[in-house]
């Protein structure tokens, strides 16, 4: 079992898309995955189960409540005296082999404490159980279900939920889209996830930490790179100014975050990277925006790739062009899936 943390701490990049359309996609192709959604948002909830308002969010945590993300840490969290235990995950409609660990407004209540334990203080006895308590319910969970995969859907930001998921995560996934605002965030994660990085190695060396009920993991961490998502496509590519975007996002991913990143161990072997034909950019798809196939896909909570040509609900000319894009889509998302499984297998 494989957790990959989808993660840019710069939002509106489409982190929970990807983690719902890769997470099928990888169920398509015959893996069991397990999606974890850790963003108090509940975004990746909601588009899984379909939520039209607050009122369906509400009767689900009434009905499931014991069954989310929060619920499964809270023994460690509120000093319960019962275990952490797998909880049991949502199976998703539609696509054998897929699972959602729900999300839960909720969790963001954890977040100072967990931001106190992690600091790795003197005081770190009296909260020695937390820094490792997602890890274990999230493994418990996954185990239960057989999972050969878990996606962790993250919410943006530097927080110390985040930083905890990325640290405990095998594989990191960073989903970015053609504007200023990711080339900026491309240099930021150069220098956080070293930070990262050597904090989580501070951990689990930490007698207290490996010792605790729930011990805090060896960190793993590898980057397998990024996905550029969201631009117009034109003559069969990114329309111009997408593609200039796009070029800078590469650029400063080959000349400030692979260093980076390689200075602190976060790299596969180069030969892993080769194999797949990825370049020291770290590209590893560009997926168009998804246009008024979206709407579909949000209505029958499936992804623009798997509709069907009853749920595309389109006529003629109209129908012609949405099955066009929506195997276009399929091919993108099938390769991506292809691509990543290939490289963790490889690693």
């Amino acid at each position: 079992m494989q957790k990959i943390a989808v993660f840019n701490h710069k939002g509106g990049v489409s982190k929970t898309t990807t983690v719902f359309n890769l997470g099928w996609m990888l169920a398509e192709q015959g893996k069991n995955v397990l999606m974890v959604d850790s963003d108090p948002q509940c975004n990746l909830t909601g588009m899984v189960l379909g939520f039209r308002g607050a009122n369906d969010l509400e009767q689900f945590y009434q009905t499931q409540g014991d069954n989310t993300i929060r619920s499964g840490v809270t023994p460690a969290f509120e000093a319960q005296p019962r275990s952490i235990q797998a909880v049991e995950p949502v199976a998703v409609s539609g696509r054998a082999g897929l699972h959602l660990l729900a999300g839960d407004l909720r969790l963001a209540e954890y977040e100072v404490t967990l931001g106190i334990a992690q600091e790795l203080s003197a005081a770190i006895q009296a909260l020695k159980n937390l820094p490792g308590s997602l890890n274990f319910l999230i493994n418990e969970t996954a185990r239960a279900i057989g999972a050969d995969y878990v996606l962790i859907d993250m919410s943006p930001g530097l927080g110390a939920i985040n930083q905890n998921l990325v640290a405990i995560s095998d594989y990191l996934l960073l989903p970015t889209s053609p504007d200023i605002f990711s080339v900026m965030a491309i240099d930021s994660l150069a220098r956080i996830l070293p930070r990262w990085q050597a904090w989580a190695t501070q951990a689990s060396n930490m007698p207290v930490l490996r010792e605790a009920a729930y011990p805090f993991p060896d960190p793993s961490l590898k980057v397998l790179g990024t996905v550029v998502q969201k631009f117009r496509p034109r003559k069969g590519g990114p329309a111009k100014a997408f593609q200039q975007w796009i070029n800078e996002i590469d650029g400063a991913a080959e000349s400030r975050l692979h260093p980076a990143l390689e200075g602190a161990g976060l790299l596969l072997d180069p030969a892993v990277y080769r194999a797949s034909g990825v370049t020291k950019s770290l590209n590893l798809a560009l997926i168009a925006d998804f246009n008024s196939l979206i709407s579909r896909s949000q209505e029958h909570s499936t992804p623009v790739f798997a509709l069907t040509e009853e749920q595309l609900s389109a006529a003629g000319d109209v129908l012609d062009n949405f099955i066009t894009s929506r195997n276009a889509f399929h091919a993108d998302f099938s390769n991506l899936a292809k691509r990543i499984d290939k490289m963790i297998q490889d690693s």
